[in-house]
């Protein structure tokens, strides 16, 4: 394998090595994945992106999102902004689609450098989540440590969202892998804590499968979101602060969820064969 060219970007912090796999196929091991993603010995990321050629006729591009210990995961708002804003950038235009594992997802360019993604429907029942059994999705019969009763969401991943009064003195490097794998939920799950600070006004941090904390989550500010709207703690339209800034998040009267955030293009580089190997990896 040859070296391999890359576009480092991130939104709000949650950064990503974006790999461009139209022109052929990018095939990689869990192994490489971690590799590349390590942040001392690679190029260090939150998740790898590939971007490839779309099967569905109405999309731009297909998206894959790689987590950084190696696992594929369905969705990502954040990457999903980069990504489209790299089409809109390379075309020159203001809109574009992703083909994910999640669906199609529809990105336009916003005011103020901007982009607005629609991310699709919120998924509140148990078995689109997915939950390993039947239960309220309200108000889960779940305990680690100070966080209790959180409300599962779907955004085409997996979401636990604990309401708590002070999201910053949650120790979530401690009590976010316990929640991650709990028996709740089969494909794990992200674990967000929020302290709702007034009607369009949410403070988030977040712990990511697959990766822990990281200072940004897309699909975790559209689950807390609608979490705290189906509690009625918040209108259906809120700023969420993250670690790295603020999305502004709309759950709309059809079901659908829409993200407006920013898209920050840092470095051009190689990926140079020899971390790519499996014996460096």
């Amino acid at each position: 394998m040859t070296g391999l060219p890359f576009i480092k970007m991130h939104g709000l912090g949650n950064d990503f090595v974006v790999l461009d796999a139209r022109a052929g196929a990018t095939r990689l091991s869990a192994a490489q994945v971690r590799a590349i993603a390590d942040r001392r010995s690679g190029v260090g990321c939150d998740q790898l992106i590939v971007v490839g050629a779309a099967s569905d006729s109405r999309a731009d591009v297909s998206m894959r999102i790689r987590n950084a210990d190696g696992g594929e995961v369905a969705a990502c708002g954040n990457a999903t902004r980069c990504v489209a804003a790299m089409l809109m950038e390379e075309n020159g235009v203001d809109h574009a689609v992703i083909q994910t594992r999640a669906g199609l997802l529809d990105a336009r360019a916003a005011s103020g450098g901007l982009i607005t993604v629609d991310m699709g429907r919120a998924l509140t029942e148990w078995k689109d989540i997915p939950l390993a059994n039947e239960v309220d999705t309200l108000r889960l019969d779940i305990e680690a440590g100070p966080l209790a009763g959180p409300c599962a969401v779907g955004m085409g991943n997996p979401h636990a969202v604990f309401f708590v009064d002070d999201a910053e003195a949650v120790d979530l490097e401690t009590w976010g892998p316990i929640i991650e794998n709990h028996d709740m939920f089969p494909e794990r799950t992200n674990v967000e804590v929020a302290e709702v600070m007034g009607p369009n006004q949410i403070r988030m941090r977040v712990w990511e499968r697959g990766v822990g904390i990281t200072r940004a989550c897309g699909t975790g500010a559209c689950a807390a979101l609608v979490a705290a709207h189906r509690r009625e703690y918040s209108e259906n339209w809120a700023e969420v602060i993250l670690d790295g800034g603020s999305l502004r998040i709309e759950w709309l009267e059809s079901g659908r969820v829409r993200m407006t955030g920013p898209v920050t293009f840092a470095f051009r580089g190689t990926i140079e064969k020899q971390l790519l190997s499996e014996d460096q990896a």
